[in-house]
């Protein structure tokens, strides 16, 4: 209850007034100093009120003291007291007359044309005549005084609001019929506005009300049906509101509200959550029915994801495991919504979720599930699977149970098709699993049906869960999947057209672009295949695009830019053996955009697979370079004619001897691509540094003046980096190509004497010639002789032949 402190005006003093009585001294009790309710007499005659005087004696047995008269202070001989039955009905008697007095009082003053002082008087009289005989509510309800309070949260002063609302709480406590009257109207609404515009008293007093009428379960609805009043009331439980009056009636306002499963719905749709998860636990079967229902409708944030999987998950999957249909329905959606999450995820596999759930996807017969529920099932089984918690998976794919799920595919419609293959992709993207998966697919034959899928145009979920999972089985199928992509159903120009539409950059354009850069590099049917559909051109257009800013997408960017580069890169692995690959990187000059690829800082996949393509344009070159005709022989008969200079050519490629271009002839010289592949050897990835060697050794090859090649090297700084890949000796594979080009270097007297005192490199020579394999420990061997560290016996022996 709301304190009853009124300021100057207590409810507890009494002034004459018009029509009201005096107050006799014999009414007031000596102790207490007011008037008295159950008066008793001692023996010596005096008179108290029963409750001061009992507390009056057991003062006197806890000092040790004997009981004596407060008035008088002597000695009684006994603590009995007798009961003034005159006395109280004339008090009674007397109260009513005053209390009716002061009720017609209130009844002139409550009006709010009236001074404010006389109409807190008068409040302050009907709370103190309900406080002390409760009868009297009677009297208030027939005089319709409860009305005319009500008026007074019309005032336009706070101080009235504010005891008027006191007023109603004494008025309504503990009286249904009083508080069916305040109910009547708009005054529910008018308290629920309180809430949000009154001062703090004003609220705490508002709040105060609507508590005790919420003890009428007939009232909760009613409050609950006014706008706002929920969302309000939670708003004060969950504030950091000084007043903790406020925040603890708000709550136990709510708590009394609680009683309807309706209004439960609405505070959990609110964000009060615990009274919806205790009725699903503990209600009768029919309302844990309407909870859970409830609960597969609701959105819910993460944290509340995880709540309700702590607070509920268990009955959820007790209720998934009943032989009720609606009860397993209600269950697995509301297990659908929080399974989502990761974290909500890992509390349902520890409650033992899986068994169940595997069961319902695959069992048929008696009380199987529908169709319909087996795509929940499907879609709890596909949240669970791919979230990023590492829980055991492998028990998913024992038991055939791949196999059940491909032909479950094979057999259903698109909906749980798409959860089916969400389920799949999930498992293939788990290291463990993954190999069952491929073995299953390949054994069945399965990668037929599902690269059709590629083709679905009205179920984009279908598509995009295909595309992934094929993407996840193309390092492992990757034969498999070019030979069905290539077949004459339109797949490949599917991928084609999905990478190339013009919205922003998406998970499933990602998808595919990844699916075809994991296709065989070399395979030349397939690289024809897509020249065919016009793919590369496609693809040279989004990596321009992103390059230049056009074509947004900042969360898949990377992984598709990185796809786009290898499948650009795989055009350059066939330029020896078909003529449109030449033709298409001269005209979109594809050797210059590897180049400024290869300055993707921080894109380490980009940059290899850059220098990777550069190495493969590079090896053309010799081939491609134009040699200038000579000048015609001038037949003049005269002898000084033979004795002329040879002719000379100015601007010819260094290393080709011809007329060279990036463009043209791919030539990395005449590009200035040497630099920036040298500045790779630095890089922290070895992949990347074992691709830019690559791409230099290509100056180095046979057919090539070796000489000259080291010369361009060193111009661009490259021997010492080189020098540095051999001796770190990161890789087997990097050292094979290091000692491949050191020992080329080293063929230069210049450089062979000027490195050969050099312990480090010498060390590496020796450690690859004892330690590599057979074509390498050939190729250092000569790299020592170079630098005499082994004798060159070639020169000692004479020629056998």
């Amino acid at each position: 209850m709301v304190g009853s402190s009124d300021g100057n005006q207590s409810d507890d003093s009494s002034h004459f007034e018009r029509g009201v009585d005096h107050i006799y001294e014999a009414f007031i009790c000596p102790l207490t100093k007011e008037v008295m309710h159950d008066p008793v007499t001692l023996e010596n005659g005096r008179t108290f009120e029963r409750e001061a005087i009992e507390k009056w004696f057991k003062e006197c047995r806890d000092s040790g003291r004997p009981p004596s008269c407060p008035l008088t202070s002597r000695e009684l001989s006994s603590t009995d007291v007798s009961p003034s039955i005159a006395l109280r009905n004339t008090i009674e008697e007397w109260r009513s007359r005053n209390d009716a007095a002061k009720l017609d009082i209130a009844r002139q003053s409550l009006f709010l044309g009236n001074a404010e002082t006389d109409i807190l008087q008068a409040l302050m009289h009907v709370r103190q005549i309900c406080r002390t005989i409760r009868s009297n509510r009677h009297g208030v309800r027939n005089s319709q005084l409860i009305h005319m309070i009500i008026d007074m949260l019309k005032s336009t002063s706070h101080r009235v609001r504010y005891k008027a609302l006191q007023t109603l709480q004494v008025v309504v406590e503990g009286d249904d019929e009083s508080k069916a009257i305040v109910a009547e109207g708009d005054t529910v609404r008018t308290l629920v506005k309180f809430l949000s515009h009154e001062p703090s008293k004003g609220r705490e007093a508002a709040v105060s009300l609507l508590f005790e009428l919420s003890k009428s379960e007939a009232l909760c609805e009613k409050i609950g049906s006014i706008h706002g009043a929920l969302i309000l009331l939670i708003g004060l439980t969950s504030s950091n509101s000084e007043n903790v009056s406020i925040v603890e009636k708000a709550d136990r306002t709510l708590e009394n509200m609680e009683r309807s499963e309706e209004i439960v719905r609405q505070m959990a749709s609110y964000g009060r959550l615990q009274p919806l998860l205790g009725k699903l636990l503990e209600g009768s079967p029919e309302t844990k029915l309407s909870m859970a229902s409830f609960l597969g409708e609701l959105p819910l944030n993460n944290d509340v994801k995880v709540l309700v999987a702590q607070t509920v998950g268990s009955s959820l999957v007790d209720l998934m495991r009943s032989g009720d249909m609606p009860q397993r329905e209600a269950a697995l959606r509301a297990l659908d919504k929080i399974s989502s999450f990761e974290g909500s995820a890992k509390v349902l596999i520890s409650i033992g979720i899986l068994p169940p759930l595997i069961k319902d996807l695959f069992y048929v017969g008696p009380n199987n599930l529908p169709i319909r529920l087996k795509e929940v099932s499907a879609t709890i089984l596909a949240n669970i699977v791919n979230i990023g918690y590492d829980f055991d998976k492998v028990t998913l794919v024992s038991e055939n149970r791949v196999e059940n799920l491909l032909h479950l595919i094979s057999n259903t419609g698109p909906a749980i098709q798409c959860k089916l293959l969400e389920v799949l992709v999930g498992l293939t993207s788990c290291p463990k699993t993954v190999p069952k998966v491929v073995y299953a697919i390949k054994t069945s034959g399965a990668i037929i049906s599902l690269v059709q899928f590629i083709e679905v145009r009205e179920n984009d979920d279908l598509r995009l869960a295909s595309i992934k999972l094929l993407h996840n089985l193309s390092p492992f199928m990757s034969e498999e999947l070019a030979k069905a992509l290539c077949g004459t159903a339109g797949q490949l120009g599917s991928l084609v057209t999905i990478i190339s539409e013009k919205t922003p950059i998406t998970e499933e354009q990602a998808a595919a672009a990844g699916l075809l850069a994991e296709l065989p590099d070399r395979d030349l049917g397939l690289t024809q295949e897509m020249l065919e559909v016009g793919a590369f051109e496609k693809i040279i257009a989004k990596v321009n695009g992103i390059r230049q800013g056009d074509i947004k997408g900042m969360r898949f960017v990377s992984p598709f830019l990185e796809g786009l580069v290898r499948i650009l890169a795989r055009i350059t692995f066939v330029v020896n053996k078909e003529a449109r690959a030449i033709t298409f990187c001269r005209e979109y000059n594809v050797a210059s955009l590897f180049l400024h690829l290869l300055q993707s800082n921080g894109q380490d996949n980009i940059q290899m697979v850059s220098a990777m393509a550069l190495e493969n344009l590079s090896l053309e070159s010799i081939k491609l370079t134009r040699v200038p005709d000579p000048p015609p022989l001038n037949y003049c008969g005269s002898i000084f004619s033979c004795m002329r200079k040879p002719h000379v050519v100015n601007g010819l490629c260094k290393i080709h001897q011809g007329i060279c271009s990036l463009r043209e002839t791919f030539c990395l010289v005449e590009g200035g691509a040497v630099e920036k592949l040298v500045a790779l050897l630095d890089h922290e990835n070895v992949k990347v540094v074992e691709a830019a060697l690559a791409a230099l050794s290509s100056l180095l090859e046979d057919g090539l003046d070796v000489e000259k090649g080291v010369k361009i090297l060193d111009e661009a700084d490259g021997i010492p980096h080189i020098l540095n890949v051999l001796r770190d000796n990161r890789t087997e594979r990097l050292t094979r190509r290091a000692v491949w080009m050191v020992e080329r270097i080293l063929r230069i007297e210049d450089i062979a004497r000027e490195v050969a005192e050099e312990q480090t490199l010498s060390a590496a020579l020796v450690d690859a010639f004892q330690n590599a394999d057979f074509r390498t420990r050939q190729i250092a061997e000569n790299a020592l002789k170079h630098i005499d560290k082994i004798p060159n016996f070639s020169g000692i022996f004479p020629n056998m032949a």
